[in-house]
């Protein structure tokens, strides 16, 4: 099998095995937005992925 690339690229996998991912819609447009705002569209969040799809994508992780 082999790991889809694409995917792993837009996650971070913590040491327990935890996937985070990026907030949705803080790619652009992000000047008008308050300072506090911009920094909280940069935390990571927890991403919710079913154990058969996680390991069609990432198999080895």
């Amino acid at each position: 099998m082999k790991t889809n690339k694409s995917f792993t690229k837009r996650l971070k996998i913590t040491k327990k095995g935890k996937i985070l991912a990026r907030k949705p819609g803080f790619n652009h447009f992000n000047a008008k937005q308050s300072r506090r705002y911009q920094l909280a569209g940069k935390k990571l969040q927890s991403f919710k992925i079913k154990n058969k799809l996680k390991s069609f994508l990432i198999p080895y992780n």
